[in-house]
């Protein structure tokens, strides 16, 4: 269930879910996070300047911030380009008050119409865009876009936070996930967790950092080719080797976030590697 929507600092609107205790996007911006740590880190506007097809897949579609902000980065440098995106969401309202309220308003009318159409029937066909809006539990759903062989050459990883909504964070999940993105794409997630990069590298996928948007921290980008990649910092590194990097694992892709969650604190209780307090005292002490 959602509220009526949230101004955030640029200006633009988000929703708050009740269910998850979370805005659906940062209060720094709705808007910039979707153009900065999702488009930009995936490197959209380069890719319409040297590409005539480009495949989108969109996970936790949401209120359609980052699937928007890339059709308008798309249409703007590439206006012919071909693009075929497939967004995932759990919750059919979610997509439709965006649309009601007319929150995709900043990019255009044009496209608000096109995905007040996707939302509503869950299907779009123009000359230059296929999209479908796949409705439920992304854990099956990936599992779909697996079959049907869809590589993506960007991906936008946006569920709500790790601890709240740990099975769309899973080593499980995110290697199916793996398996749609092109062997040139880059996915893009606001999260720096290092229970999440350490699940994106089991995955096969090398990370870097993106843009900080209303917060300090970096969001993570992986790719298959991760040369290309803003590196994360050494601090960040050495985080991946304490029991904050223990990843989240569902290995049946069924099991509850309380399940999964204990799951991961009894494998965190039993490990010798050092505690996420210790790595912070010990960085504090090298800024000195």
């Amino acid at each position: 269930m959602t509220q009526t929507p949230q101004l955030t600092e640029d200006g633009s609107y988000t929703f708050f879910s009740l269910e998850y205790g979370e805005t659906y996007h940062s209060r720094g911006g709705a808007k910039e996070e979707a153009e900065k740590k999702f488009v930009e880190s995936c490197q959209i506007g380069e890719k319409a300047r040297q590409q005539q097809q480009i495949c989108l897949l969109d996970i936790c579609y949401g209120l359609g911030y980052n699937s928007a902000a890339a059709l308008a980065t798309i249409e703007r440098i590439n206006p012919h380009c071909q693009v075929h995106l497939i967004a995932l969401e759990i919750d059919p309202e979610v997509p439709k008050r965006a649309t009601e309220y007319h929150l995709l308003s900043p990019w255009g009318t044009s496209l608000l119409e096109v995905l007040d159409t996707l939302a509503q029937s869950h299907r779009v066909k123009t000359p230059n865009l296929t999209a479908h809006l796949y409705l439920g539990d992304a854990r099956q759903l990936i599992q779909k876009v697996n079959l049907e062989g869809f590589l993506a050459d960007a991906i936008f990883l946006d569920p709500f936070s790790p601890t709240k909504c740990p099975q769309l964070w899973t080593v499980e999940f995110l290697s199916l996930v793996a398996r749609c993105l092109s062997p040139t794409g880059i996915l893009a997630t606001y999260s720096c967790a290092a229970s999440v990069r350490t699940a994106l590298q089991l995955a096969g996928l090398g990370i870097g950092a993106t843009q900080a948007v209303g917060r300090r921290s970096p969001g993570t980008a992986a790719s298959f080719q991760a040369d290309y990649l803003l590196p994360i910092s050494p601090q960040e590194e050495e985080h991946l080797q304490t029991r904050a990097a223990i990843p989240y694992r569902d290995p049946h892709l069924i099991d509850t976030p309380l399940q999964i969650c204990q799951r991961r604190a009894e494998e965190q209780a039993l490990s010798s590697l050092e505690n996420t307090s210790q790595w912070k005292r010990r960085w504090q002490g090298k800024k000195v």
